[in-house]
């Protein structure tokens, strides 16, 4: 067959699959989970030795660092995909749970309540550990899921998907509800944008080109996910050690992530003590900086920043700063640059905090904390299937409640409508 009509096959057996997991019990799913977990953890030399040929392949393309920390798996990693499963599996099944309930003046009782929505395609490049989190998220929520990951991973996630789904279906997971395109053909990303009928949301989780790919170019309907311009906003009065610490691990923790942070915005009252120190400490962990003019004349050695730095999604140790004469200044400039993702200010006022989170058009808006933090895990969700920056259906983190759909069940006692 041809990798057309794998897909197809694959997507055909997801919906068969959908049907019965849809009505299974939350003992079996939770089961299912718990299982999947300690096979992961089972399997970790496995896993490894896979991961190993994957990374040894991407360091002979000269793959950039950024991209290759996504790609790594350790038994740290592996442990917390572990661990995200078992979590999933603790919280709360959100199938069958009542939105609305109400009695018509005509007797008729109407209730909404939430179910999966069908199968779910998720596209995504090099994190074998999304292989396990959308696993867990979909299964849990009762939707079949067929995962196409990135070329680079492919080992990885062959290794990552066989084992979760050889243990699901031993607990009772039905056979098809989580499929793996084991293929590096890019045809599969096309195949996959064309299944109406057969897939009900893609997903895709990666670079900007991957997302803008599929929500220009996709049939089946799009959760936009993951593209983040994340800023920091250090405020008049701030508390500059903390201010410091919070930029530290915002750029520094994981460069490659959608959560990192990618411009620092500093009040022209600040700048003065702010910079050096702050330039100091990026500097120790090896952060190309980029800055404004005013930026520059304090810290004169940096390179300059142009427009296309602010717009600009590094996913490296490169950050660019601006000095801004106030709030006003800082909100329209992360309003006019951010993608829609997580956003911080580091302040002492309060009102002035209000007015961050009230003005800032992101998903996620933080008071004096590292946006690194927008994160299912971190947000007790077990998990996450990406972070949707757009406004329909979900935004944020999307867990368990965000991968369902609802249905309204009515009950009358033989009225008809005039």
């Amino acid at each position: 067959m041809n990798i057309e009509e794998i897909v197809r096959e694959q997507a055909r057996a997801a919906k068969k699959a959908a049907r019965r997991l849809a009505v299974n019990p939350s003992s079996v799913k939770d089961a299912a989970l718990r299982a999947m977990a300690d096979a992961l953890e089972k399997n970790t030399a496995a896993i490894l030795a896979a991961n190993g040929e994957d990374m040894a392949a991407a360091r002979e393309k000269g793959t950039p660092r950024a991209m290759l920390d996504r790609l790594m798996l350790d038994e740290k990693r592996i442990r917390g995909m572990a661990d995200g499963l078992r979590q999933t599996a603790m919280l709360p099944d959100p199938i069958g749970e009542g939105e609305m309930e109400t009695i018509r003046p005509n007797g008729l009782e109407i209730r909404r309540v939430k179910v999966p929505i069908g199968v779910i395609g998720i596209i995504y490049e090099a994190r074998p550990n999304v292989t396990a989190d959308a696993a867990a998220l979909c299964l849990k929520s009762g939707n079949a899921v067929l995962l196409r990951g990135g070329s680079e991973a492919l080992k990885s996630n062959r290794a990552i998907s066989s084992i979760l789904s050889d243990a699901a279906e031993r607990a009772g997971v039905p056979k098809g509800a989580l499929q793996f395109i084991d293929s590096p053909s890019r045809d599969a990303v096309s195949v996959m944008m064309n299944l109406t009928g057969l897939l009900d949301v893609i997903i895709p989780r990666g670079g900007a080109g991957l997302i803008r790919r599929v929500v220009t170019e996709s049939a089946v309907p799009v959760i936009e996910t993951g593209a983040g311009i994340c800023h920091t906003y250090v405020d008049r009065g701030a508390d500059l050690e903390m201010a410091r610490r919070i930029a530290v691990n915002a750029k520094t923790s994981r460069p490659a992530v959608c959560n990192a942070m990618e411009t620092l915005l500093v009040h022209e009252d600040e700048a003065r003590a702010f910079l050096p120190q702050l330039a100091a400490a990026m500097r120790e962990k090896d952060v190309e900086l980029r800055g404004d003019e005013a930026t520059r004349a304090i810290v004169p050695d940096m390179e300059k920043a142009t427009d296309e730095d602010w717009e600009t999604e590094y996913d490296d140790l490169i950050l660019s700063i601006k000095i801004v004469k106030d709030l006003d200044e800082a909100i329209a400039h992360i309003n006019r640059y951010n993608t829609g993702h997580s956003e911080t200010i580091v302040t002492n006022d309060l009102n002035h905090a209000h007015r961050f989170q009230r003005e800032v058009d992101a998903a996620a808006v933080y008071v004096n904390a590292s946006t690194r933090f927008t994160d299912g895990f971190e947000f007790g969700f077990g998990a996450e299937i990406g972070i949707s920056t757009q406004k329909l259906h979900a935004r944020g983190p999307m867990g368990l409640n965000e991968l369902t759909s609802t249905k309204y069940l009515i009950f009358g006692e033989g009225q008809i409508r005039a």
